[in-house]
Parts: structure tokens; sequence; C-alpha cells
């Protein structure tokens, strides 16, 4: 487990500890909070009895070198808070974490459970075990035998469906997509670092390169499944998703729910899906079924899936109303509202390097090579571009460098850049897609106060030791005939930088140190 976040004591319970049944046979953890408001207030007084730890600083002080780099105590004590039915969430949900992700995850939040992989295991087809994970709440077990989600709202004859009946080729024809879901916050760490800003309730987890990952979904398409249950009534223009984890926002609680717009669904861009590269979708990805997205933001991609709600305005629920809003610069905690910030569904262009990592000190011999993701959520990546100057001459790589061109993904890329100086240098990488959209230069370009889409280009600084020149290879020749390491980079060098007879021959050839007259 993580270590303690500071300022907190022990969870007790404060009163009698309440009893929220489950809602469902054979789902474990679902609780249905929105069709019982009596239920939602409750919970509420429930919540007002406490004095819940406050978040951790993260920002203006150093993030803990730890992993899980953050624990999440204050989420864990709401679920702790509602009872028996919740307790041991954060524990179950920690235990997927151990048996469905890769041992070496970077744990970015320990719960609700926020992790990426390690940057050297970048593929075409993210691995399920490495696919990056951003929960909002805890892992419910949902027996598949006993799943159904419902369709409601402005369709014309609403239904209650199974995932046997949702599989059945005969009714709903299947669609198999690779698609790129990307969390917001990706690179969120290089706002943080330069410009810190909202913390959030929940946590706007430290993501550095890697909270993006693409797999091939299957599943059926939403508009087929609107089809079949009758078709839109007149006005239906969103539709809302609700999932079965509980979510919580100052002081109230909720069943985590999304929306996307109608026209998502009617160009077969949402996807209901079961299955995760060929293999049954892990708990921790929304097992038996979730939404896929393609193209918005991670958030809207709805896990354990409960229902569909079409309606006629964006979703009210605080994820789709309260968060996730794009600010301008000048809107920080001194004036920020709901309203002043637009909802971010699409997703820019984006890009980044993956290796090598930024600080790493490379000995090369006038060539580094690099590694890479660029995507774009309106169209896909055409052109990628890095810099060994920090944007000012720009090399294409080549396309033969380029992964496959999918509507829907992300394209990997590598690329062997020239570098001839040496010392500390700084690299960038930009995207064009299809469409001729870019990244902004800068970070500050980029920054604002929720600390979402850092879209600029990507930027890493990299100590370059060239070993094509005659002085450098003539210094890196010392060390090995020592059979002394070169690195760590600040140690100092453990013998003498030239002998006394070649420090007056070279003094000679400057004319001394000093001038003389």
């Amino acid at each position: 487990m993580a270590p303690a976040e500071p300022n907190h004591k022990p969870f007790e319970i404060q009163g009698e500890s309440p009893v929220f049944a489950e809602e469902r046979e054979g789902w474990k953890g679902y609780i249905e909070w929105e069709r019982y408001p009596e239920k939602k207030k409750k919970a509420a007084e429930i919540l007002a009895r406490y004095d819940f730890p406050v978040p951790p600083e993260f920002q203006l002080e150093p993030l803990p070198k730890t992993n899980p780099i953050l624990e999440g105590v204050r989420w864990k004590y709401y679920h702790y808070a509602m009872g028996t039915t919740l307790h041991n969430i954060p524990d179950i949900s920690w235990q997927y974490v151990q048996k469905e992700k890769s041992k070496d995850m970077i744990h970015v939040l320990q719960f609700p459970y926020n992790g990426e992989p390690p940057r050297k295991r970048l593929t075409e087809i993210t691995n399920n075990p490495d696919f990056f994970v951003r929960n909002h709440g805890g892992i419910p077990e949902i027996d598949p035998s006993k799943y159904f989600f419902e369709v409601e709202g402005l369709v014309n004859d609403p239904k209650k469906i199974t995932l046997d009946l949702l599989k059945d080729e005969s009714i709903f024809p299947r669609q198999s997509t690779v698609v790129t879901l990307q969390c917001s916050g990706t690179r969120r760490i290089e706002q943080i670092t330069q410009y810190p800003g909202d913390g959030d309730e929940l946590i706007n987890a430290p993501w550095g390169e890697g909270a993006i990952g693409t797999a091939r979904w299957t599943g059926v398409s939403l508009k087929k499944v609107i089809k079949y249950c009758g078709g839109l009534k007149d006005g239906g223009a969103h539709v809302e998703f609700f999932g079965a984890d509980t979510y919580f926002k100052k002081g109230q609680v909720y069943n985590y729910a999304v929306s996307v717009p109608i026209r998502k669904v009617k160009i077969n861009e949402v996807l209901l899906a079961w299955e995760m590269n060929g293999e049954p979708l892990p708990a921790i990805h929304g097992f038996p079924l979730r939404v896929v997205v393609m193209g918005y933001i991670g958030a809207r991609s709805c896990k354990w899936l409960t229902r569909v709600n079409v309606i006629g305005t964006p979703s009210m629920a605080p994820v789709q109303m309260k968060e996730y809003l794009y600010y301008t610069p000048q809107m920080g905690k001194q004036n920020v509202t709901y309203s002043n910030g637009f909802s971010i569904q699409t997703m820019p262009v984006a890009s980044a390097i993956m290796s090598p990592l930024n600080n790493d000190v490379i000995i090369h011999d006038g060539k580094i090579s690099f590694t890479g993701w660029a995507y774009s959520g309106s169209g896909w990546p055409e052109r990628v571009e890095v810099s060994n100057d920090g944007g000012g001459v720009w090399y294409e790589v080549p396309d033969e460098k380029l992964s496959k061109k999918y509507y829907h993904a992300w394209r990997t890329w590598s690329f062997e850049c020239p570098v001839d100086a040496e010392g500390w240098l700084e690299f960038c990488v930009r995207c064009w897609d299809d469409a001729l959209n870019t990244q902004p230069t800068y970070v500050r370009s980029a920054w604002n106060w929720d600390l979402h889409v850092t879209s600029s280009c990507h930027r890493i600084k990299l100590y370059s030791v060239n070993k094509s020149k005659p002085a450098t290879a003539k210094r890196l020749k010392q060390f090995e005939e020592r059979g002394l390491p070169f690195l760590p980079l600040t140690r100092p060098v453990p013998f003498d930088l030239e002998t006394d007879e070649d420090y007056i021959k070279e003094m000679q050839k400057r004319d001394g140190r000093d001038p003389t007259e």
C-alpha cells in the first residue's frame, strides 16, 4: 500500500454504520443512487458528519518517490463512510490492479486507481496489462450471467438488454475497431511543474506521457442498439451513460455519469464493447461491458455500463457539467465557475517522446534514437517532426518509421535525429494531422486552471555526449581504460583532466592565461 498521506487520522465510523443495499443480484459493489433521491440525501447527511483529510500537496512540493505516488486517502474514506457495501471496494480495486496490470506499472494514484505503463513498452497496439487506467471510483464485481443494461429516455421502445442478447449477431452486427483512448490529463506533470493549478477533490493526478493507449475493441455500435429500441423520439440530442461505480463531489454522492452528442452515435463512433484485444474486458477496464467513444476524452467512455439514457441536453451529472472543463489562462481559483469553461470532448492533436527520458545522458556518434506517439481525436496523424534545438529546426520522421494509419488511433514513431552539439540540449516533438492541425509550441500556451489537455509540443532535456568528436572520444577512452563508469554525469572525473605537460603546451598555443602587456 502507498504511504499514508499527511494530515489525516485513521478512519473512525461516525454514528451507526449505514447499510445501502446492492441494487442488483450478482453486482457486488453497485449501489444505485440516481433513481433514489432520499438515498442520496441520506448519504450526503452521513458525509457531513466527517472531517475528511485534505488532499495532499503535490504541486508546490516534490512528488513522493513512492509507487503508488499518491494514495487517495480521502476517496477511500468516502467509501468507508458509506458502510459495508462499499467499505472493501478500495482493497478489492487494488487487488485487481495487482492481478490485471503489469508489475512495473507507474501507480500515479492508488484509489481510485490511476496508472500508466513504463515508457519502454510503446507498441502500436497496447497490451491489456500495459493499458493505462483512469478510474473515478472503485471496481464493481459483476456476474456476466446476471448482467443487463437499460435503454431509456427519448427512445420509442425502452428496453433491458442482456449481454447474451447484445452478442446475438442475428440481431446486432458486431463491430471491431482500433481506437485510442486518452485521458485529458496526459502530460499534466508538465503544467504542474511550471504553473500549478487546481488540485481537485478527486486529485488531478500528476500524469506523465503514458495516460494513453490503443486497443482493438469489439462490440456493437450504439446506433444499432437505439434502432433496436425503436429509434429516437423528437428532441433526443444527447446520450447519457451511467456506470456502476460510486462518485463523490462536494459532499454529494452519485453514480458515474457522462454524455455525448447524438451525432457521435449516428456516425457509428460510439461502441458498446465487451472485448479488448481479442479478450474479455478486464474488470479494471469495465467488465462485462463498457462504452468506447472514438476521438473523445477517455472520461466519456463509461465503464461498467448500467444505463443508456437519451436526453435533450448534455448531462447535468458532475463529471459532465462540473469537470473536464477548459478555461482561459486568466481563470483560476479567484474567479472560475462551471459555466465559464467549455466542455472538453474531442481530443486535440498531441504527441510525446517516450524514449529517451528527460534528463538522460546520451552517448552517441552524431545521431540520437527517439521513439514516441502522435494522436489526433478529430483525424489521424499525417506528419511527425522532431527538433534538436527546442523548436527552431524541425526534422520530419520518415513515413516508414510511422506505424499504420487508423481513423481513430495514434501512430507510434521512431527517428534517428542528427545531433552535433554537446552538453544540455532541448528536444521536442510535434504532430500535424490530416486537417493541418498542430500543437502549441510551449506549455504556457496550453495552461489552464484544471490542468487538462497538455497539448503543447512535448519537450525533454538531454545531455549530449558526441563520441564522434576527437576530444570526447579521448575522454571516454580514458574512462574505459581505467575500468571506470562515465555515469552518473554529476560525479567528478576521478583522474587528472590533463597532464602538466599537456597543460603547458596548450597554454603556449593560447598565448597564456593573461595578456603580456
